[in-house]
């Protein structure tokens, strides 16, 4: 089984095993309150004004627990994240993912000239190279799946996401399922990660 298919594979198990799994539900109302020291940086509804703060307006909130899990356990580096997240409880963490969750993503404008390149990547892939589409785990609207834990990319920063990109290819970002993620960009240009991370600015 090529690279390929196996990450398709490992996406649709996932997909079909978690809706079984209990998950931890959060309190967006208190969440509201307790996001206020993270709306410095992201934004008070999650729609961040620097392109380097992620969106998290509309994220999945069992990613959005991940990551901050992954901060507080170093597993995903950033110094300010580590430092913002330590006296955090899995509790607040369960109801500022919710509070955030539950708030409407803005779209950016996606760059024209790179559009269909990335359009091709996103929905294909590219199975000379071995490389899934980004779709198949994030949907076709780039709304991710929340019960998989795999994150919604529509309207995200293009330079916050690009970096991204970039941090798993490189390995410097590690904490994703199975190592998916580097897997699909290692063999991805600086273009094509540019194209994509426009794009997916744009997706909706």
């Amino acid at each position: 089984m090529n690279t390929f298919a196996r990450v398709l594979t490992s996406a649709l198990l996932v997909s079909l095993m978690a809706p079984s799994l209990l998950f931890a539900q959060g309190d967006a109302a208190a969440g509201q309150a307790k996001s206020a020291l993270c709306g410095s940086c992201h934004g008070a509804d999650g729609n961040s004004v620097l392109s380097v703060n992620p969106k998290l307006a509309g994220q999945n909130a069992k990613y959005m627990v991940k990551q901050m899990m992954d901060f507080k356990s170093r597993a995903r580096p950033g110094q300010t994240m580590v430092a913002m997240i330590a006296n955090v409880s899995e509790q607040d963490m369960q109801d500022i993912a919710a509070y955030y969750a539950s708030q409407t993503v803005t779209v950016e404008g996606a760059d024209e000239a790179s559009i269909e390149l990335a359009q091709t990547l996103y929905r294909a892939g590219n199975q000379e190279l071995s490389v899934a589409a980004c779709s198949a785990c994030h949907s076709p609207t780039g709304s991710g799946n929340e019960p998989a834990g795999y994150p919604a990319l529509g309207g995200q920063h293009a330079d916050y996401t690009l970096l991204q990109l970039k941090d798993f290819r490189s390995g410097t970002r590690e904490n994703d399922e199975a190592g998916m993620m580097q897997t699909t960009v290692e063999r991805l240009t600086d273009r094509e990660l540019e194209a994509l991370a426009s794009y997916l600015s744009g997706l909706n």
